[in-house]
């Protein structure tokens, strides 16, 4: 095989191998996530920042307000980090299909997307992320899987220039 064509045959494995998982994937997994049923009343979640090399850098707790009129939601969270420090993010979140959704909130550089399958939900979105006296664009890319007993575990990494800065593993509960 010349040269030139194996270069291309490897470049295309390279590059699918970069398109990742595609949520339909998930399609027949239970229980089946409706948004506006697990965030419709108060919830719980835990989580943390893990740089690349895996070291916790912050930890926090969420309490969440979530509440739907029709296709309109308001998710209120607010954090509480292990420095003792604060934070609020309001969500407004639309279903802007039989499976898609998108977001907005302040501290959102224009419009997150998602799509809901099965038991999951692929969110994609771009936050103002403020570090000491600066503040970062980061792009995040967020798995979130509904497990049993009103569990769902949240999953996303944080990119920088398509560069990979960390994950923030998520544990959300669903108050009764």
């Amino acid at each position: 095989m010349p040269f030139k064509m194996a270069f291309l045959v490897a470049a295309a494995a390279l590059l699918g191998g970069c398109a990742g998982v595609d949520v339909n994937s998930y399609k027949s997994e239970r229980p089946e996530l409706r948004l506006e049923e697990y965030f419709n009343g108060r919830l719980d979640a835990w989580g943390m920042f893990q740089q690349r090399d895996g070291k916790v850098v912050k930890r926090f707790k969420v309490i969440v307000d979530a509440s739907w009129e029709g296709d309109r939601g308001i998710l209120d969270e607010r954090f509480t980090y292990s420095d003792g420090t604060t934070q609020q993010r309001i969500w407004r979140i639309e279903k802007s299909g039989a499976e898609s959704y998108t977001g907005t909130a302040d501290d959102v550089i224009g419009v997150a997307s998602g799509k809901v399958a099965g038991n999951s939900l692929h969110w994609i979105y771009t936050l103002k992320l403020p570090v000491d006296d600066k503040v970062y664009e980061v792009e995040f890319d967020d798995w979130m899987f509904l497990q049993q007993d009103g569990v769902m575990i949240n999953r996303s990494v944080m990119k920088k220039f398509g560069i990979r800065l960390g994950e923030v593993p998520l544990f959300f509960r669903k108050r009764s």
